[in-house]
């Protein structure tokens, strides 16, 4: 469903603390996310979203990722509407995101999954 939330990101200052945290909270149980460059523990949070936890800068800050149907105009949207959106990332297999803000300066992401998705020749 378009607007639909179906991921957010917790950085953290420590992963394993932040990871007994959500999961005394929700009971969400935490994997490896298969990316072996980066800690990046992955959770359904329900049949269509989902959770990760990652240690990195600026905790204190989720990143939220919201579904889209069409990536390429909810961004051409975001746009025209005083918001700014990078260009469309792909996750191998999974799908696309970009991130953006809105008009007020507040950054969120913009997720369409697609299978299919792959990095340009």
């Amino acid at each position: 469903m378009a607007g639909e939330i179906v991921h957010i990101e917790f950085v953290a200052q420590d992963a394993d603390r932040a990871q007994r945290f959500w999961n005394g909270v929700f009971g969400w149980e935490f994997g490896d996310s298969g990316m072996p460059e980066m800690d990046y523990r992955m959770a359904q949070t329900g049949e269509g979203s989902g959770a990760a936890i990652y240690a990195g800068e600026n905790p204190g800050h989720p990143k939220y990722y919201f579904d889209t149907g069409d990536i390429d105009a909810s961004s051409a949207r975001v746009r025209e509407l005083g918001g700014s959106a990078d260009e469309k990332t792909p996750v191998p297999g999974h799908g696309w995101f970009a991130a953006c803000k809105d008009s007020e300066g507040n950054e969120f992401h913009l997720w369409q999954a697609d299978a299919a998705a792959a990095p340009p020749a």
